[in-house]
């Protein structure tokens, strides 16, 4: 028997999470809607100009194992943070959500990752992004026993940017196929697309990657193209099951030549959209290891990213599993 539905993998970050105007992001040469890497610097100077903020844990893996944990799910998580106050708080509130997580921490430097994010009032998210102690995960940090137990590990595109967690991301691969299990990812971003596109088409096309988690900016980006269908045609058929979100338009989810759309979850209004793809992966994960069809699979995940977006912060403050209760998605 299976001891973890979804083990995730990712970079450990806590959010930092202000409100701004249009004017602040060009300021200060922040590009909208991105995920923006920096260095210790720059983050001590946007920290220093930040209007009052909320943190909280995040890390788009961590995010979507914490989503499953609150739909009632067995979620697992590998990540690095640092004896540090902020690798104290990811580490209690990852715990707190009922997640396994057992990574060694670094001794203090360098520092748990943070991550400031400014949301405008259209609720989008630009992040800035100092990796920290994230860049420390490797190998040695792969716990056998967990990958073997999981039915599906996921992990973050974002974990191409440090250059140690791809050869724990291959050590997961071998592993999780070693004992009958799936290998999911998600293309995070499309300018992490951009600079790893290659990279991602081959894990994709090799088979190390079973099931893969975009959104329309980053699918598009992936086959280098401004054609929507093009692109769904190509990711159809380059990985054996694909999702697609698309914001407010729902998504689409394609296997074995059959594709079903999935409306989204009607809101009253988007807050903060931080976490929206996180928690949809969630959702549509913790239906997929219960055995669930397509169509529940992406009803559950269009619910958990739309009660993320009408709030502040990545992970969902309310059950998940009532929630799903209450849309009779149970």
């Amino acid at each position: 028997m299976t001891q973890f539905d979804v083990l995730t993998v990712g970079n450990a970050i806590v959010d930092i999470i202000a409100r701004c105007d249009e004017t602040f992001l060009t300021d200060n040469d922040i590009i909208k809607g991105a995920m923006n890497l920096i260095d210790a610097e720059r983050a001590e100077l946007l920290y220093s100009r930040m209007g009052p903020a909320v943190e909280a844990s995040g890390g788009s893996a961590g995010n979507t194992a914490a989503g499953i944990a609150s739909f009632g799910g067995r979620a697992a998580y590998f990540g690095k943070v640092a004896r540090d106050q902020l690798g104290d708080i990811f580490t209690h509130d990852i715990r707190a959500q009922g997640v396994h997580f057992a990574t060694n921490p670094l001794d203090r430097i360098p520092p748990t990752a943070r991550s400031m994010i400014f949301v405008t009032e259209d609720g989008e998210r630009s992040m800035n992004t100092y990796l920290g102690a994230c860049v420390e995960l490797g190998p040695e940090d792969v716990e056998e026993e967990v990958v073997a137990a999981a039915k599906v590990t996921y992990f973050e595109g974002y974990l191409w940017d440090p250059p140690r967690a791809k050869e724990a991301i291959l050590a997961c691969a071998r592993i999780a196929h070693a004992n009958g299990r799936e290998m999911s990812m998600t293309l995070s971003d499309s300018f992490c697309v951009h600079r790893y596109r290659d990279e991602f088409l081959d894990l994709m096309r090799s088979g190390t990657v079973d099931i893969v988690f975009a959104n329309k900016a980053e699918v598009l980006a992936l086959y280098e193209t401004e054609n929507f269908e093009y692109a769904l045609s190509m990711i159809e058929k380059d990985c054996r099951l694909a999702i697609v979100t698309m914001s407010e338009e729902g998504s689409i989810i394609m296997k074995d030549g059959e594709r079903v759309r999935v409306h989204a979850t009607a809101i009253e209004s988007v807050v903060d959209t931080t976490g929206a793809g996180d928690l949809y992966a969630a959702g549509f994960l913790h239906g997929y290891t219960q055995g669930r069809s397509l169509q529940d699979c992406g009803r559950l995940g269009s619910l958990a990213a739309g009660i993320v977006i009408e709030q502040i912060g990545p992970r969902p403050m309310v059950s998940l599993a009532e929630a799903a209760t209450a849309a009779g998605l149970a």
